[in-house]
């Protein structure tokens, strides 16, 4: 937040502005003031004062219209665009005396002010935005400053009340970025596959309680490994003017009886632990995909499913851009076109390979979008290969090829909206670049940050002027998928970076939401306000290294040389060394040693030295081999403007470097790259920190989260595992598995100290609410923990079978197998029976509701599945009960609403989807309404649908409602959310949209 004080702006500056309203009640609570002919969002803003003030206080505070000014009884909080400030009402009846309007700070479209001003003993408070989206950016953070946050998987609100009284302020908010928002990851069950358009829109209505305001997917291509529906490729006459297609192929959304990316296809019936009862049916997927799972099979049913998908995202991208929310799709690039497609290009005589066919598809893409539904970007992602590989001459050709012909057509349709690159590389590893020089300055460009987020954002960001760039760190990375993953300090520093490299949008992606919460926060603030930083602000004139981390192999000699210590620690990583030294001519020589790859193409990079290549697709490797010195000398190096630039550019993997030496007539200068000071070698910049400091962000989130009482021990042992957390699960064919670990459990469970930390803690949690979150963490780090228990039971149970199998007596075989096998099948399956009880008891949307499928498809087919059908037939008979696990719920009740709308559009009924876990079945279950704040609340009995799942559909009228759920099961009465029926979940109603 970018904070500044106004001095002597008088109060009557607030009445200039709507010119104010007569007020009778003599009392003196706070009202809610607006003008007679408001737009939407200064509606809205007010609505969602009035919706989160009655939650703090217990209180509905009136929100009046009126545009003539007159002598306020009340304190008023006032809701305004700019322009009303600054224009001059000279019929309103000014009671105060006038300022000129040059004390009112100029506010750009999303830029907010918050001011409190005093008129005869009263305070009042103005809520200012340059236009809509401004006004309501303004009201969500002053409500934060009240204590209420906001996250991606809704809000919390204190369970004090709170008794409010008109804050000093003084405060202008301004955006960091432009474009400021989330990317949610396609082809996992935890992302947004299993999102409907309920969870959409309610994803959707959180970002600007963030203060986001972009919102992209991608799109994976046929055989990549299945077409998603989320765009459709085919030709312009292939679809009608509304956007229904008429001619297709066969794509899909992960279900699960849908096997890819390590996932087996499975009924939900055969899930484990009451895990089925989460799902309504056996093919779960999102609604898209009811009825056609795996994926359609008829040419009509894979029409059907493009058409509900362009649905869904019509009326949800609808929902987004009416609260100023941007939205983008888009596929990658060159464009794959779906085999059933090119079939038909060829029956009509055409070359599916030739570029004016290329455009042709293109056009019928964007064609299509445009009359489906609304998006404000397309983007075109570059190859996933370019991550980790070179690009031969040939791709780039076929990339920029595919380009023009996007470029082109998008020039020729005419659509509403702009084009933009984006993938794992900003561009091709020989140029990163390139794009740059290639594309019109109006395609804006990004790129999300390499190897899942572990490397920085990319330094080239900083060599792209005159455009839109949005760097995209990586929330979460998808190898630790069903674990946690704190990673605060690595938002802050990719914001910062983002920053310096000049880029004016950042964006997050990521699968989960809930178990996101932190590093969303992170990343939604650092779009707004780095005060916390202490790095440099810009890049321009920096000195020293560009990122770069230590590595060192200090026991192992290096052969060619007689300064091995040089050469025994390397900077890896690094993109850049700007050192500064007097104007002259130099000789510079590099020294390079590969002590990490030992194979060829492993390690490729170029050198710059001022700005001329002097070193192409070098492989140090290939060169020398390991552990051998490799020297580069250049001479005649010209400085004229006090810095030596010295920059790297990666093409496979990342540059790293052990020394430099720069010799002038009377100047010499070695620096030990990546390491202290040796032999005649000062040391290196310390590397860069791929964490900044956190514990500020933990103290207000902790706070936020558990209350009070615990929350500065909560927010050191968050701080303290941020970016530390152990991983117990890796990439195993897919997302989040899990593998064998052959160390002892006692040494593997030390690095889960952090765990019992918090239970330690428990007991001081008050508060139905803050229990409820601090239980959803303590179980996650729980599963957690058992996940690696478990990872060392299965390699202590591995070298028991392989004993079994190398008996040749099928008796002995036997004996062997129940002595010495069996008894560790049974402690596995005793630990998976606590990490699904630990999963079951976070499960709170479909994401949670994925991670419960990944294990159930993914890691107990392989990990018990599998190894349990191996036992038994060396056993000749069935295991015991004990050696298996249950089908029956064995928890406390729960209850589930997987998607938490918080707004309504006008006429748009309230969908409620509500899961019931318990042992035995519900004797009550009721939704309880109420219009907000007035009146008894009015029972409405929940429908069951199958299994677990019930749903309620609500119309609510013209007015705000809370509600609660009440569930009667196992002896117990259990209410959603937690706190209630004391603090209990509003829905407010958008207001139409007037102008």
């Amino acid at each position: 937040m970018a904070a500044r004080r106004n001095g002597a702006v008088g109060l009557f500056i607030l009445f200039i502005i709507i010119g104010l309203i007569c007020c009778t009640r003599s009392n003196k609570a706070p009202v809610i003031v607006i003008s007679q002919n408001p737009t939407s969002l200064e509606r809205l803003s007010a609505s969602e004062l009035r919706r989160y003030l009655y939650l703090l206080t217990g209180e509905l505070v009136p929100v009046l219209t009126q545009d003539f000014l007159a002598d306020l009884k009340n304190p008023a909080i006032i809701v305004s665009q700019q322009a009303r400030l600054l224009r001059k009402d000279r019929e309103s009846r000014q009671s105060i005396e006038e300022v000129s309007e040059d004390q009112i700070p100029i506010l750009g479209r999303e830029d907010y002010w918050l001011k409190t001003v005093k008129q005869r003993e009263k305070f009042h408070l103005l809520i200012a935005g340059g236009e809509g989206p401004g006004i309501l950016y303004g009201t969500y953070y002053f409500l934060e400053t009240l204590g209420v946050r906001f996250y991606l998987e809704g809000d919390v609100v204190p369970e004090e009340r709170v008794s409010f009284g008109i804050p000093d302020l003084d405060e202008t908010g301004r955006p960091l970025f432009r474009v400021r928002g989330i990317q949610p990851f396609h082809y996992f069950p935890e992302g947004p596959d299993w999102w409907t358009l309920e969870g959409y829109k309610a994803i959707l209505g959180q970002l600007p309680k963030l203060r986001m305001n972009f919102f992209g997917l991608h799109t994976y291509p046929e055989g990549g490994p299945n077409a998603e529906p989320t765009v459709w490729i085919g030709l312009p006459q292939d679809f009608g003017p509304d956007g229904r297609v008429k001619f297709s192929y066969p794509s899909s959304y992960q279900n699960t009886l849908r096997g890819n990316w390590g996932y087996q296809p499975k009924k939900t019936g055969d899930f484990h632990l009451g895990a089925s009862e989460l799902f309504e049916r056996d093919d779960y997927g999102n609604d898209v995909m009811e009825g056609m799972c795996p994926e359609p099979v008829t040419p009509g049913d894979s029409n059907e499913v493009f058409n509900r998908a362009a649905a869904v995202f019509h009326d949800a991208f609808s929902f987004a851009r009416s609260l100023g929310v941007l939205t983008c799709v888009g596929t990658e690039t060159p464009l794959i076109i779906p085999r059933l497609v090119a079939g038909r290009l060829k029956s009509l005589g055409k070359d599916p390979m030739k570029p004016e066919n290329i455009r042709e598809i293109y056009k019928g893409v964007f064609g299509r979008i445009a009359a489906s539904y609304p998006i404000d970007y397309y983007w075109l992602w570059t190859s996933e290969g370019w991550t980790w590989d070179d690009a031969t001459s040939e791709q780039i050709k076929a990339v920029t090829t595919d380009l023009d012909q996007a470029v082109l057509a998008h020039r020729e349709t005419k659509v509403p909206f702009n084009l933009a690159t984006c993938g794992w590389v900003i561009g091709p590893p020989s140029n990163r670049t390139l794009f740059d020089q290639a594309l019109p300055k109006s395609v804006a460009m990004s790129c999300i940050n390499r190897e899942v987020g572990k490397a920085p954002v990319d330094p080239g960001f900083s060599r792209i002027e005159g455009r839109s760039r949005w760097a995209i760190p990586w929330l979460e990375d998808d190898p630790s998928l069903t674990s946690p993953q704190l990673w605060v300090g690595r938002m802050r520093r990719d914001a910062v970076d983002a920053l310096r490299y000049g880029c004016d949008g950042l964006l997050g992606i990521h699968w989960r939401t809930r178990m996101l919460s932190p590093n969303v926060l992170a990343l939604a603030r650092a779009g707004w306000d780095q005060g916390w930083n202490t790095l440099p602000k810009r890049l321009s004139r920096e000195t020293g290294p560009i990122t770069g981390q230590y590595v060192s192999f200090k026991d192992t000699p290096i052969a060619g040389t007689k300064e091995s210590p040089v050469y025994q620690d390397v900077r890896d990583r690094v993109f850049a060394y700007y050192i500064p030294i007097p104007d002259g001519t130099y000789g510079v020589s590099l020294k390079f040693c590969e002590g990490q790859v030992d194979r060829k193409r492993g390690r490729v990079f170029d050198v710059s030295i001022q700005g001329k290549k002097v070193l192409e697709s070098l492989d140090i490797f290939d060169r020398v081999g390991k552990f051998r010195a490799l020297d580069f000398s250049f001479p005649n190096i010209a400085v004229a403007d006090g810095r030596l630039a010295i920059e790297f550019a990666d093409r496979i993997y990342y540059p790293a470097i052990a020394g430099i030496v720069i010799q002038g007539r009377s100047f010499l200068k070695k620096i030990n790259c990546g390491g202290p000071a040796v032999l005649d070698y000062e040391a290196d910049w310390p590397e860069t920190p791929r964490f900044l400091q956190a514990i500020d962000f933990y103290r207000d989130w902790a706070r936020n989260q558990f209350g009070k009482a615990a929350a500065e021990e909560i927010a050191q042992i968050f701080t303290r595992v941020d970016g530390k957390l152990p991983i117990p699960v890796v990439w195993t064919n897919g997302p989040g598995g899990i593998v064998p670990n052959p160390k002892p459990w006692d040494e593997v469970k030390k690095s889960f100290q952090f765990v019992d930390d918090l239970l330690t803690i428990s007991p001081d949690i008050k508060g139905k609410g803050y229990r409820e979150r601090f239980d959803y963490w303590l179980n996650h780090f729980r599963y957690m923990r058992e996940v690696a228990h478990f990872n060392c039971l299965w390699a202590v149970y591995n070298q028991e079978m392989e004993k079994v199998k190398a008996e040749k007596d099928e008796n002995a075989r036997a004996k062997l197998a129940v002595e010495n096998a069996l008894p560790f099948r049974v402690k596995m399956v005793d630990s998976a029976r606590q990490i699904l009880q630990h999963l079951l008891a976070t499960v709170s949307n479909t994401g949670e509701m994925g991670t419960i499928a990944n294990w159930e498809q993914h890691n107990l087919t392989e990990a018990l599945e599998k190894p349990g059908e191996e036992l038994r037939k060396i056993l000749s008979t069935e295991l015991p009960p004990e050696a298996g696990l249950s089908k029956t719920y064995e928890g406390p009740v729960r209850i589930i609403v997987p998607a938490v709308r918080t707004s309504l559009e006008p006429g748009e009924p309230l969908k409620l989807k509500v899961i019931i876990l318990c042992r035995s079945k519900p004797k009550d279950t009721v939704f309880c309404w109420r219009e907000m704040g007035k009146g008894r609340f009015k029972p409405v009995p929940l429908t069951h649908v199958a299994r677990g799942v019930y749903g309620v559909t609500f119309q609510p009228q013209e007015f705000d409602i809370e509600y609660y759920i009440k569930v009667r099961a196992d002896n117990q009465e259990v209410y959603y959310p937690s706190t209630a029926p004391d603090l209990n979940q509003t829905v407010v109603i958008l207001p139409r949209i007037l102008e």
